[in-house]
């Protein structure tokens, strides 16, 4: 059952206070946040969901900001807190936010493409108190990986990112994202971090966000038989790999009889995870650009529990279309970027700015737009 929490008295903002009315179902704290501490990045990913770059977004959160927003996540509760970007290790005063954070009771994580992680980084940051590193790697090949990111050498600076964790103490995951539908590339990267040590591993599936949103039509057939044979093929083997937005994967997994408690729910899109843009704003998740707020207007505490948007997500009983009718809405909730995306709507590239909630906000529970399974009981 989830329940109204009111904000606290140690709530406060960036720059000056704001107050959202309480709307809707509330939900406990947050467990998982993704802040993209910078945009600036050396590789030319064409996935990219912010489309990083050479250059600096505008209005980027300073280091007081940043310091001043750890102290609103902390009031908020504590959760797991991923350093992202970007490329995070591109900020100048990242060990210092780290730091900070470690200081407040937060579990400071960091997502890397490796590309300037060397052993004296990789000290670095554990020094700070970075407590685990997930590296990309979207290929075994390192022609491929390099194809994809776009700069020659970038997957061996992946590979030693790995080890250079590794060797300082560091928990290790590997990042895949996969380009194409062949369980065969994703069974050769975890064979290559099992070769390197590693045990956990996050397949994500290609959302049309960013640049990815040029990508062709995706057949999510292929990818649920992916998938399917990724489940059955790590099933009770030791490594733990979860597909990432691509939440039909309970689903899947219901019917192979496969759970992993761990897991939760398929999309936890502004019901346990949220973002941290660079300049402040807040959204569900780093693939939907629709800003719940601003921590420089309003404390992350308010956005988090009383925002609209957030609201309308932890209530499936707004799901729409074969999503609000479906079985499985309690433990998949279908992608909520995709059925975003889905509506027809132009989504904005980063450049542009992020969608303010308003009338849009009620489009984020419509039916997801990759799913194939079809439910019944409706048109």
């Amino acid at each position: 059952m989830m329940t109204d929490l009111p904000p606290g008295p140690g709530d406060r903002a960036v720059r000056g206070t704001g107050a959202d009315a309480a709307v809707g179902p509330a939900s406990g704290p947050p467990q998982l946040i993704s802040w993209n501490i910078t945009l600036r990045c050396p590789l030319k990913c064409p996935h990219c969901y912010v489309q990083a770059g050479e250059n600096e977004t505008v209005g980027v959160l300073s280091t007081d900001e940043a310091l001043a927003v750890i102290d609103q996540i902390r009031d908020a509760g504590t959760p797991v807190v991923v350093l992202s970007g970007g490329e995070p290790l591109m900020r100048e005063d990242l060990c210092t936010i780290a730091r900070y954070g470690t200081e407040r009771g937060l579990r400071m994580v960091m997502g890397t493409s490796g590309y300037f992680l060397d052993r004296s980084m990789a000290a670095r940051l554990r020094d700070a108190g970075i407590r685990a590193v997930a590296v990309s790697i979207d290929a075994a090949d390192p022609a491929v990986h390099d194809a994809v990111r776009g700069v020659s050498g970038a997957w061996q600076k992946a590979v030693q990112a790995v080890r250079n964790c590794r060797d300082e103490g560091m928990d290790v995951r590997i990042n895949m994202t996969v380009m194409r539908p062949r369980a065969g590339d994703v069974h050769a990267v975890v064979e290559l971090g099992q070769s390197l040590g590693v045990t956990d591993y996050q397949v994500f599936f290609p959302v049309p966000t960013g640049r990815a949103q040029d990508y062709g039509p995706l057949d999510p057939r292929d990818y649920e038989a992916v998938i399917r044979q990724v489940l059955l093929t790590y099933h009770g083997t030791g490594v733990n790999l979860r597909p990432t937005c691509a939440p039909q994967f309970r689903r899947i997994a219901l019917d192979l009889g496969i759970d992993n408690p761990a897991w939760g729910r398929g999309c936890i899109a502004g019901t346990r995870y949220c973002r941290i843009y660079a300049d402040g704003q807040v959204t569900p998740c780093p693939f939907l650009p629709v800003s719940a707020g601003n921590v420089r207007k309003t404390p992350f505490r308010e956005i988090w529990y009383h925002s609209p948007v957030f609201s309308a997500l932890r209530d499936p009983d707004l799901l729409t279309g074969k999503c609000g009718r479906c079985g499985y809405k309690g433990i998949c909730g279908g992608c909520r970027a995709r059925a975003y995306r889905g509506t027809g709507g132009v989504v904005p590239r980063w450049c542009d700015g992020l969608m303010q909630p308003g009338d849009r906000a009620g489009e984020l529970c419509d039916e997801d737009p990759w799913c194939p399974y079809d439910p019944g009981g409706g048109p």
